[in-house]
């Protein structure tokens, strides 16, 4: 029996998505990719500095909460900052257990070598997004994940990590 066209065009959606998923997934890793081999350093460890760059003497709670990831994962990136000497910390004059984070000289020279954006280029492309196309494409991604059935606890975990 021959198939309906319309019936065609729905069959050959999800892997007219999955393309485009392809598409996003790659231009993500070719852009850390490309970062790493200028600076020899991941993505998130440059986004890290970015921002710790743009805020001197920003804390760990806040570094976490500006790339919207775990606090164990900014502690985990500062401290292989820390390693390659690209940051200082300073403890805090009042409350010992918090530290100020500044960059080094060495990592302002390193930022200046890498190709922007430093957040990734899928967060500065959703920043440009009009509100009611963000709104739609969370909601239908709310609804794949939904389907996929996984754990959501990889939502903290950098784009350039995975």
């Amino acid at each position: 029996m021959p198939r309906n066209k319309s019936n065609t065009a729905l069959q050959t959606q999800p892997s007219l998505v999955l393309r485009r998923f392809r598409v996003v997934f790659n231009a993500v890793r070719s852009h850390f990719k490309e970062i790493e081999k200028q600076v020899g350093l991941g993505g998130a460890q440059v986004w890290a500095l970015s921002v710790i760059r743009d805020q001197p003497g920003i804390g760990m709670g806040e570094l976490a909460k500006c790339m919207d990831v775990h606090q164990s994962t900014a502690s985990n990136l500062v401290r292989s900052l820390q390693k390659k000497e690209l940051i200082r910390m300073a403890k805090d004059t009042a409350d010992k257990r918090h530290v100020h984070l500044h960059i080094t000289d060495q990592a302002v020279l390193l930022l200046a070598d890498v190709p922007g954006p430093f957040e990734g280029v899928l967060p500065a492309a959703l920043a440009e997004l009009d509100p009611a196309t963000l709104q739609r494409l969370d909601q239908d991604l709310f609804a794949l994940i939904g389907l996929l059935k996984v754990d959501e606890s990889a939502a903290t975990i950098p784009l350039a990590q995975l």
